[in-house]
């Protein structure tokens, strides 16, 4: 939930805001702020992914039902507060070209490992449809020869986004999850991936490739750790992501946050997560797919675009990171706007609760999207609504805040809706 910010007696003109006015809020704590946030944020990212690390190292080692439970509940604790750190995206570049590397989806899983026959064999759009480099220790690309004897990070590196097809993932979160899950088979129906602990079990092997298998997941565990501990580096003291906001100029800075919450809010998540698989009531178009975790992957979205918001960060182990807020700032700009965006917002994290709340009690995010399912619908389009309303909210903060240089992306499923059927 949002802090109550004390609204005062009257705002101020947008044309003074940067302009030398003292204020309760000033942008360069609020940047400051933002970068503490974002801080905290990966670092808890990063403890998670050590801890699913250890849990991977300790299941391929053994391989047991219970090792790949162990791992699978890693996975799941690891991911909220990567996904509370999406709100970084967008307006920072060094964040943006991260991304990729540890959170990129969809990704067409039969680059990495066996698909099922309903799969298919090929895609017009990529070559390397079903490569199954774990079956696969020598690859032939262009007249070119890729050596895949060996399983490590260098391997899957170069496979990333393999051929310039961004499908092709093979590094981050969803390659892990793949692996750890396997396919869901279930369409719309309940139930999540359900690869067996044997597909590790050298000794007992189900699938073929059990030792490469395990090296790939092993890989692909520890550089996510790899990549986060980049990040974090990114946005300690004097790292080059804080340096280029709290060192630059402030307008600039408070533009890339408000371009953050808005792309994230619209394009990004009511947009290509939610809306779209919506419309083609299509599970594929699920963000952690393979685990059916994606209630929790949308509700942390909005908890990160809150936290930025608020300027107030809740981390793993209780303590709280905070200071001067946007919020505080727009509120003392525009005493009705600042009220108006607290409203929209709560709103939105209602909607979040609910889906979070259903996909615990009722069923996964893959069944509330399915053709037919009235009640499941209409709680998936109450999140994209509130997304939608308080992104209109925050292009008022844009010119409220006299910020030039944001631009909110946007999405076919929004704004041409005809055209994700063609």
């Amino acid at each position: 939930m949002l802090r109550s910010i004390a609204a005062p007696a009257a705002g101020l003109a947008a044309a003074t805001l940067l302009s030398g006015t003292a204020l309760a809020a000033e942008p360069a704590e609020i940047l400051k702020t933002y970068s503490d946030i974002a801080h905290a944020t990966y670092e808890d990212a990063l403890i998670g992914a050590r801890a699913l690390d250890a849990a991977v190292d300790a299941f391929v080692a053994a391989p047991s039902e219970a090792g790949l439970a162990a791992a699978r509940e890693a996975w799941l604790a690891a991911r909220p507060a990567y996904q509370q750190s999406e709100a970084f995206r967008f307006g920072n570049p060094i964040v943006d070209e991260f991304e990729g590397k540890v959170n990129a989806w969809p990704l067409d899983e039969g680059l990495i490992d066996y698909v099922a026959a309903s799969y298919g064999g090929e895609s017009d759009a990529n070559a390397f449809y079903t490569l199954n480099i774990i079956a696969n220790a020598q690859i032939s690309t262009g007249g070119e020869t890729l050596d895949a004897t060996v399983i490590d990070a260098d391997l899957i590196q170069a496979l990333q986004e393999f051929g310039g097809v961004e499908a092709n993932v093979a590094t981050g979160y969803h390659a892990i999850e793949f692996l750890l899950w396997g396919q869901d088979l279930n369409g719309t129906g309940p139930g999540a991936g359900d690869r067996p602990f044997t597909d590790y079990d050298a000794a007992n092997c189900t699938n073929g490739n059990c030792d490469r298998r395990a090296a790939y997941l092993a890989a692909a565990s520890d550089l996510l750790v790899t990549d986060l501990e980049y990040i974090v580096g990114e946005w300690a003291e004097g790292g080059p992501a804080r340096a280029n906001l709290v060192d630059g100029d402030p307008e600039a800075g408070l533009a890339a946050i408000v371009t953050g919450l808005g792309s994230l809010s619209y394009g990004e998540l009511a947009g290509e997560r939610t809306k779209l698989g919506l419309l083609l009531h299509d599970p594929e178009e699920e963000h952690d797919c393979f685990s059916d975790n994606t209630f929790n992957s949308h509700f942390y979205d909005v908890v990160g675009i809150l936290n930025v918001y608020d300027g107030r960060y809740t981390r793993l182990d209780g303590s709280i990171v905070e200071g001067p807020s946007l919020a505080e700032l727009v509120t003392e700009t525009d005493a009705a706007l600042g009220a108006e965006m607290l409203e929209k917002l709560d709103a939105t994290f209602q909607a979040a609760s609910a889906l979070k709340a259903r996909g615990e009690t009722v069923e996964a995010y893959d069944q509330m999207i399915a053709e037919g399912n009235a009640e499941g619908n209409a709680v998936v389009q109450a999140l994209v609504d509130g997304l939608v309303d308080h992104t209109r909210s925050i292009e008022r903060v844009v010119a409220a805040l006299g910020l030039d240089n944001v631009t909110i992306e946007g999405s076919d499923s929004l704004d041409n809706p005809n055209a994700v059927f063609q």
